[in-house]
């Protein structure tokens, strides 16, 4: 008997990391968060080099809010190697295409001023400026991106109108749904994973894309709480009840393409401790520690 215990009992001891790893997983450490906010929550994890995965609610068409300018960014660049376009194009500013929201066209430059394509993307993703972002748009029409993405495989990414003219819409419906654009948690994702293989336009665009996406200046989300080694790559979006971030965390047990989408949120308020503005921060965070505490490698048998 006395043996039968003393093996029961190391049976026991082996298998309690096991144990305490299933409870461990990215499931139980995300779930949680998503289930103490108050709103709609979808989030979105693929670790790049292992292909383990978490998804939540991740098929639900959500509102992007700025978040959308990426795969916008994406189309530039698409339509600048078929020759449609170039980055060198110059765009004049016009006192009719001033739009408030983010940025900085509108509030620190006068009309008349004239800059490139390659600098109004620069804007778009890096301060979000709503009125680079129209001027973009301007230049490859406002339906480019969702038939792109629709032929890409990403049917609901779609950005609708330009900022802050609703009258341009090319989606009304979804307009009236979702606001500026619409997508869900795993096609941003998708979006991500090619954009880190080099697999939209080819690999030198993809990582010139990489690079802006690296300088975007929203640091109240996914690096909030990240330490200052991990790289992100991202696009943000915010507006009233909507909050998200979508991009890849860079470090040397990385890459990791995440996106956090937050609609109906109940706190409203304009503040860098905006309830929904912390999920994502702290979703980013867990990411980053479930994949960092494992020992080498991220381990085999993940989920596809």
């Amino acid at each position: 008997m006395r043996a039968q215990s003393v093996l029961s009992g190391l049976l026991l001891v082996c298998l309690c990391p096991l144990y305490l790893r299933a409870d461990d997983s990215l499931e139980s450490r995300l779930t949680g968060l998503a289930k103490q906010h108050k709103g709609r929550v979808a989030i979105a994890v693929k670790h790049l080099s292992s292909g383990e995965s978490f998804y939540l609610k991740a098929d639900e068409p959500m509102p992007t809010a700025s978040l959308i300018k990426l795969p916008v960014m994406i189309e530039v660049y698409q339509q600048v190697a078929e020759g449609k376009l170039k980055l060198s194009d110059q765009i004049t500013l016009r006192k009719e295409d001033e739009v408030p929201g983010s940025g900085v066209l509108t509030d620190l430059f006068s009309p008349g001023l004239t800059f490139s394509v390659r600098d109004a993307v620069r804007l778009m993703i890096d301060v979000s400026d709503n009125t680079a972002t129209n001027l973009v748009l301007d230049k490859i029409g406002i339906g480019a991106t969702a038939r792109r993405m629709e032929e890409w495989g990403f049917p609901n990414t779609k950005i609708h109108s330009k900022s802050f003219r609703r009258d341009t819409s090319v989606f009304p419906e979804r307009s009236k749904q979702f606001g500026l654009g619409s997508t869900t948690a795993r096609e941003m994702v998708g979006i991500l994973e090619k954009l880190h293989l080099g697999k939209f336009v080819g690999p030198d665009a993809c990582k010139e894309m990489i690079t802006i996406l690296k300088r975007c200046d929203d640091r109240d989300k996914f690096p909030r709480l990240l330490p200052a080694a991990v790289q992100v790559a991202h696009k943000t979006g915010w507006v009233s009840d909507v909050s998200t971030d979508a991009g890849i965390l860079y470090w040397a047990k990385g890459p990791v393409a995440l996106c956090v989408l937050t609609s109906s949120n109940e706190d409203k308020r304009w503040s860098v401790d905006n309830a929904a503005h912390l999920l994502c921060a702290r979703v980013a965070r867990k990411v980053y520690d479930y994949f960092n505490d494992r020992p080498g490698a991220p381990l085999a048998g993940a989920k596809k």
